[in-house]
């Protein structure tokens, strides 16, 4: 358990110049032949150090000296972990029992001079359940003032974020209520719907519903980047749109795909992504002055379901998870259309989960890791920074933060003096939470909730230069072993490997 380095950095390379990749691209071509996408190059990773190198690194290990406190850690969820969600200074974590909790960020603080002065500190947000409901929440999201859910039981529920103005720690989520304002479809929208044939579709075989439900769990939740509409998706296989002020359900996409939708993303341009298990991802956009969604684009180089979609800042770069174990990478071609790039490799199980924030990307895993990416700009290539090995069980949901100088924001540009927060849940019923991209880490145990990675400082990190204008990457090792009641975690500052140009 621990945090292992790739060996090498991953690269672009072109399908053409990889004799076993010729089968595999003719397989490609063949089945989508319809697809506008360019031929699918490759960017390979390596896997995971074996246990061998471990040791030898673990020796040189004790030779270094580094070592780093404990981070305090919670108690949470007692069903598995479903949906994480940043917002401002609190992080909300869902689960499979229908509960919803919040935690105060400011707690995360790895500068803190003790782990017990932590431990102490974290006792006044143990047990923080802000939300309740007796059905399986699938996915949240934070809009303004209101917390949106999706459910297994097919609808999705709209609560006000209350702040108590009396009470002058805007930190201290006791001060925060949350009330259960509508449940979508609201009763207007079905009642409004209920007497013309028109808003019927067919549901089964001999079952007819008004198209503002949704007919089976709703799997995904996004937002539009000005937070005036709300994108659901469903094991339905429509995505549906909601006004956010009113939740009126403005436009339903039926069939949008040939099978259950698992993942929605939504770029600043109004792009809408659909990633689903029929092993396609379909773009959307609604054309000024028209009410509804059309299809753009689908996008066919997956060979499997897949579970998951994350759009870069500037919307320009769509990275997409699914069963074959690859992240695609799709970029906007000069002609305005998605073209894949490259394939990131390195899990041995299937993509669950992505979230991406400035030039990181971070990919969770069946396979119980989570995988930390850093992007080239100059090159386009992608290095894997770190493998965040410690769940048990797979890793179901990801979220990132960057925090900067004085604060910290979800979505935030890149410098030399940033880290990186990251945070995972898995089916263990476990949130860890990393820092990054630098290679520090701090870990301590936890008795079935979180532990607390940090990746460190950058007076803590080495970095090799390639001539040439690439972009400095990070690489190196973290090796972890229980100890004394706690995570020791002995850093090796070894750097193998060679930036690719």
């Amino acid at each position: 358990m621990g945090i292992l380095p790739c060996r090498l950095p991953c690269h672009i390379e072109s399908s053409h110049k990889e004799k076993s990749d010729k089968s595999h691209s003719n397989h490609h071509n063949q089945l989508y032949s319809e697809s506008s996408l360019s031929s699918q190059p490759s960017l390979p990773s390596v896997p995971s150090l074996q246990l061998h190198q471990q040791q030898k690194q673990q020796q040189n290990a004790s030779k270094t000296g580094h070592q780093y406190d404990a981070v305090a850690t919670l108690k949470s969820h007692s069903s598995y972990i479903s949906s994480l969600v940043l917002a401002g200074k609190f992080l909300y974590s869902a689960s499979s029992d229908g509960a919803i909790r919040l935690w105060a960020r400011d707690h995360y603080n790895s500068n803190s001079s003790t782990s017990t002065s932590l431990a102490t500190s974290y006792q006044s947000v143990n047990n923080s359940v802000v939300v309740t409901t007796d059905t399986a929440v699938k996915s949240i999201v934070v809009c303004g003032d209101k917390l949106f859910t999706a459910h297994q039981d097919h609808k999705i529920r709209a609560w006000k974020i209350e702040n108590d103005n009396t009470n002058n720690n805007k930190n201290d989520n006791n001060s925060v209520s949350y009330k259960c304002i509508a449940t979508l479809p609201t009763f207007n929208d079905r009642f409004g719907r209920l007497f013309s044939a028109k808003n019927y579709v067919t549901v089964r075989r001999h079952k007819k519903r008004t198209w503002v439900h949704h007919n089976d769990a709703v799997s995904a939740l996004a937002v539009s980047d000005d937070g005036s509409l709300l994108y659901s998706a469903s094991w339905d296989r429509t995505f549906k749109v909601w006004r956010a002020s009113d939740f009126k359900c403005l436009e339903s996409v039926h069939n949008a795909h040939d099978d259950a939708v698992n993942a929605i993303a939504v770029s600043r341009d109004g792009h809408v992504y659909t990633g689903s298990a029929d092993r396609r991802i379909k773009a959307w956009l609604k054309p000024p002055g028209q009410k509804r969604h059309s299809l753009v684009a689908t996008l066919e180089k997956h060979r499997s379901a897949v579970n998951a979609l994350a759009v870069s800042g500037d919307g320009k770069v769509l990275y997409s998870g699914a069963c074959d174990r690859s992240v695609l990478v799709w970029e906007r071609s000069d002609r305005g259309n998605m073209e894949v790039v490259g394939a990131v490799r390195g899990h041995s199980k299937a993509i669950l989960c992505l979230a991406v924030v400035a030039d990181l990307v971070c990919s969770g895993s069946a396979d119980c890791s989570v995988r930390v990416w850093r992007r080239s700009g100059i090159a386009k290539s992608y290095a894997c920074l770190a493998v965040l090995e410690g769940h048990t069980r797979p890793v179901k949901c990801l979220t990132l933060a960057v925090n900067g100088g004085g604060g910290s924001s979800e979505n935030g540009g890149s410098d030399s003096g940033s880290s990186y927060l990251v945070y995972s849940g898995g089916l263990d019923c476990e949130i860890k939470s990393s820092e990054g991209p630098m290679m520090r880490t701090s870990y301590r145990k936890i008795p079935r909730f979180s532990r607390i990675w940090a990746l460190g400082r950058p007076s803590r990190v080495g970095f090799l230069e390639h001539p040439g204008g690439v972009p400095p990457v990070p690489l190196g090792v973290a090796l972890v072993r229980a100890g004394g009641g706690g995570w020791r975690c002995d850093v090796v500052q070894q750097w193998v490997g060679e930036v690719c140009c």
